[in-house]
Formats: C-alpha cells, structure tokens, sequence
C-alpha cells in the first residue's frame, strides 16, 4: 500500500467507479487482504475472474487500486493493492450540484447497505464464533446532546482510535502474534435526529 492516509474522493467519476456493489466488494476485500490476485478475490465474491479483472482494472483507473509487488513466483498472476489505507467521502464535496449530491446520497446508501449485509451475516454466524468473541464484540447506542463540530471532533477522535487499535493489531501479527487473530469490522455513525 502506497498512501498511509485515506483517499479524499471529490470528483463524481471516481465516487461512482466505488459505488457499484461488485466494486465497493473488491476493494473491501482488497482493502482486508492488502494484496490480492483477481483470481483469489473472484473466489471470495464468488464471481468470475474475468468480471472481477475488469472491475479491478476500473478501481485502478480511478486511483483507488495500484499494481502490487508479485507474492509468488507465477509471472502471469497480476497483484493489487489499496492505493491508500482507505477513502474518505465528504458530504461538503457532493453538495455543490444535484447530480453530484444524488451520486453522494446513492454511494452512502450502497455503503450502509453492505455494512449492515457484514452485520447481518455476524449474526447469523453468532453462534459459531463463541462465548469470547461474542462478549468482545461492542454493539451500543449513545443518544448524545452535540454541536456539528463537537460531532465532527467526536467523528475524528474515533478514528483516530480504530487506526490506533488497527496499528496495534498488524504490528503484533506482523511480529507473529497471530493466535485469536480475526478480521474485525468497527462501524461507527453519528447523525442527528429529531423525535
């Protein structure tokens, strides 16, 4: 991985190459394994290599994936990586234009459909991960009284964190602490409402 921060996207054509459902799947799993072939990503989508070739070289046309070192000594396998350690996608990017906030509204959608898929299948799942990691795993609600920018600090202040824990935990398998050693995924959103 080239970039150590996220990937500001503020252009429609590259929000749009990320939020098709096959893609935003490519570069999660991109973004999970740091390195892939099409051909083990096809596997995980469970779609075909060809398909997925092609989505990938759109990813990479965008600058959201870049060419990876070859893990193997197989000259005809191509590798990938995340260009950055993710995106970051800004409401007060999209908001010029009613195409472009549109675009925003759909991606955002698209992304909070497929992360409450990931949550739906953990708990459909829950009873083969056992006791430890089911009482690990937060699941919480906080009815706050906030201003936007004790809102956005808040936002900033949690990410920064995860990226903290994220640090942590490849370091120490890095190093070859890999026992327990699972994927996890932390979603975190903060919206206001009105009862």
């Amino acid at each position: 991985m080239s970039g150590t921060e996220n990937l500001p996207i503020t252009d429609l054509g590259t929000l749009k190459a990320l939020a098709h459902p096959l893609r935003m799947q490519l570069y999660r799993g991109l973004c999970v394994a740091r390195t892939a072939t099409a051909s083990q990503l096809a596997e995980q989508v469970d779609e075909a290599v060809s398909l997925v070739s092609y989505h990938l070289r759109k990813l990479a046309e965008h600058g959201l994936i870049e060419a990876a070192e070859p893990q193997s000594g197989d000259a005809r396998e191509r590798w990938w990586q995340p260009s950055s350690q993710g995106v970051s996608i800004r409401d007060k990017d999209f908001r010029d234009a009613p195409e472009r906030a549109s675009a925003h509204l759909a991606a955002t959608r698209l992304f909070h459909e497929q992360r409450a898929d990931m949550y739906r299948r953990y708990l459909d799942e829950h009873p083969t991960w056992g006791a430890e990691w089911n009482s690990a795993a937060p699941d919480n609600e906080s009815l706050l009284r906030l201003t936007p920018a004790e809102l956005a600090e808040l936002g900033e202040e949690l990410l920064a964190l995860a990226r903290k824990y994220d640090e942590k935990g490849r370091a120490a398998e890095a190093a070859g602490a890999t026992e327990g050693r699972e994927n996890v995924a932390l979603h975190v959103y903060g919206f206001p409402f009105r009862t």
